[in-house]
């Protein structure tokens, strides 16, 4: 029975210390309405809108989910560390479209928000 108990200490503590050195491989989203330590940018965020038939607008004009990488893209070569995104899924926009957003935004390393479309 003793050794019974040693094979599951060993185990919980094999398993202790391989789960935390998992790091899960998620999207910087940050919801408004939370306090952050990251400081306000000094410019106005560019504004994605996704309207209820999954159709992009890039600061108020239409594009494709592909021109909307490409702005993107140029978006982050132009500003850098300081480029924001804010996120304005209409009520009714599919979760895909909202993802495929986020997704750019993560590969290029550009800061999403996500609000309420205006």
């Amino acid at each position: 029975m003793s050794s019974l108990t040693d094979i599951i200490f060993l185990l919980l503590i094999f398993f202790m210390l391989t789960s935390s050195m998992v790091i899960p491989n998620a999207l910087n989203l940050q919801l408004p309405g939370r306090k952050s330590s990251i400081p306000t940018p000094k410019s106005t965020p560019t504004r994605v809108t996704i309207t209820s038939g999954n159709d992009f607008t890039y600061n108020g004009e239409g594009v494709s989910l592909v021109d909307l990488e490409r702005r993107l893209k140029s978006l982050k070569k132009a500003k850098g560390k300081n480029a924001t995104l804010n996120i304005a899924p209409s009520g009714m926009a599919s979760n895909e479209a909202v993802v495929a957003v986020m997704d750019i935004a993560y590969r290029y390393e550009i800061r999403a928000v996500l609000s309420d479309p205006q």
